[in-house]
């Protein structure tokens, strides 16, 4: 995938425009080959959101000052304290071993579909591992979801409501929510930050 930092920036202030202000939009750059992350600098990219350690690791290596970083991908515990020592914020807490083992804040993904390849706190155990997570003294700033894959977006809208409860009933301010397919609805919806990356890369 050739990257045009022009397109890039065209594209990413679009979809700044369209989810206000007061939503950051984080590039997921799972598909960003470690060449390319200079492109996304130069088209004025600030956030980026990795999948995996390892391409966190490398990209992180080249580019380790030119992006705030975040981890989005399944968190592993064993991969936890590498994680911890290149991101800001990991979206993706959902075990205790690895609660046990993070270092940085968290946002705690809620399995909300009950799909069985989801990762997530079933929501009817999520008092119950926040209080665990304070125990541990983890700094949990909000929740994430990912809906069911739909053509269309407004499928989205019911998890992503549902997940605005839960963070309201917990305190929570933070909600990652909404990918190039609904990000518009899950901004709608509360999103304070949403994961962005096909979208931004159309020409």
């Amino acid at each position: 995938m050739a990257l045009s930092a022009e397109a890039v920036r065209a594209n990413l202030e679009r979809v700044r425009g369209e989810v206000g202000p007061g939503v950051r939009v984080l590039v997921a750059t799972k598909y960003v080959a470690v060449e390319d992350m200079g492109v996304l600098a130069e088209a004025g990219v600030d956030l980026v959101g990795e999948n995996r350690l390892q391409d966190l690791e490398a990209k992180h290596a080249r580019f380790g000052a030119a992006f705030t970083w975040h981890f989005i991908g399944h968190l592993q515990s064993r991969k936890a304290p590498d994680v911890s020592r290149l991101v800001e914020l990991v979206h993706s807490l959902a075990s205790t071993s690895a609660a046990k083992r993070i270092a940085v804040p968290a946002l705690v993904e809620v399995n909300l579909s009950g799909e069985e390849s989801k990762s997530g706190v079933p929501p009817g155990e999520l008092g119950a591992f926040l209080a665990e997570a304070r125990e541990l003294d983890v700094e949990v700033r909000g929740l994430m979801t990912m809906p069911p894959l739909a053509s269309d977006s407004e499928a989205s809208r019911p998890f992503f409501q549902r997940l605005r409860e839960l963070a309201g009933e917990h305190g929570l301010p933070e909600l990652s929510m909404g990918t190039s397919q609904d990000y518009r609805v899950a901004a709608e919806e509360g999103a304070t930050i949403v994961r962005v990356g096909s979208r931004l890369f159309e020409r």
